[in-house]
């Protein structure tokens, strides 16, 4: 997807200093901290936020909870993108705890409240075992009243379980950068199947294919159709006549409205 992009003229940076000023630049779907926004608008960008919904409302947690005078625990993967802009929300109230081990040996800083906030693609079992280890240790910590977990990260994982257990080998489609494709191919071999993560066919190779029996093919949340057929596609010219059948677990229906400023850009541009 990304070479896809580049190939229209689109630019990757990790800085928005590097951008010209009054060029527009794109919020990615992990969302980017209030430090990021304003260098932004001082250099007159023209922003177009394509900030997930589900990402968005884990900032305003984290915004609130710290307007209240909480402490936070975020549980999330350090250097992550996601991890990076929730935190800025808050910098002087927020404290990392990546896995059960941590969560064991974290000594928190004196406070009157604490609450708990999670980046939104981390596995769900994951994310249990580090809360149920933070619940023992400190009982006055308080949870969002809805789950963090993205719903459609939630729904694939689920679906990946029962993959796992239907086929002896499971193919993630996705990005190694993308924490929730990891989390997928982690859950499949947690639960039996040997996995891998591939972003092309051409990551595959077919000696390794032919050592199993069935083959699941799944993938992370913003991976391109494309990408998941072009790997289906693979396999079937390697076995032509191999029978493909659709495993859903659950029917997703949930809608999101672009941004307010994409949707007046492409007004103007029509």
């Amino acid at each position: 997807m990304v070479r896809d992009f580049e190939s229209k003229g689109v630019v990757f940076i990790e800085d928005v200093n590097e951008i010209p000023e009054g060029k527009t630049v794109v919020f990615s779907a992990h969302g980017v901290s209030p430090q990021v926004r304003s260098d932004a608008a001082g250099r007159g960008l023209n922003v177009i936020d394509a900030t997930c919904p589900l990402v968005t409302k884990v900032h305003n947690e984290a915004k609130r909870f710290a307007s209240k005078g909480f402490l936070m625990v975020y549980v999330g993967h350090r250097g992550h993108v996601e991890a990076e802009g929730t935190m800025g929300e808050a910098p002087d109230r927020m404290i990392l705890v990546e896995t059960p081990a941590e969560a064991e040996m974290v000594e928190l800083p004196p406070h009157d409240r604490l609450a708990l906030v999670t980046q939104t693609t981390l596995s769900v079992d994951e994310v249990e075992a580090i809360t149920e280890v933070l619940e023992r240790r400190f009982p006055h910590m308080e949870r969002p009243k809805k789950e963090d977990i993205c719903y459609a990260t939630t729904n694939r994982q689920g679906a990946v379980k029962e993959l796992a257990r239907q086929c002896d080998y499971v193919i993630v489609v996705g990005s190694t950068l993308s924490s929730n494709s990891n989390r997928l191919a982690e859950v499949a071999r947690d639960y039996g199947a040997d996995s891998i993560l591939v972003m092309s066919p051409d990551e595959l190779e077919r000696s390794e294919i032919d050592r199993y029996k069935s083959v699941g093919v799944t993938s992370g949340a913003s991976t391109p159709d494309q990408l998941v057929e072009d790997v289906v596609g693979r396999l079937l010219e390697w076995s032509p006549g191999t029978p493909v059948s659709v495993l859903e677990t659950v029917r997703e229906d949930v809608e999101f409205m672009p941004s307010r400023n994409l949707i007046a850009l492409a007004m103007a541009s029509s």
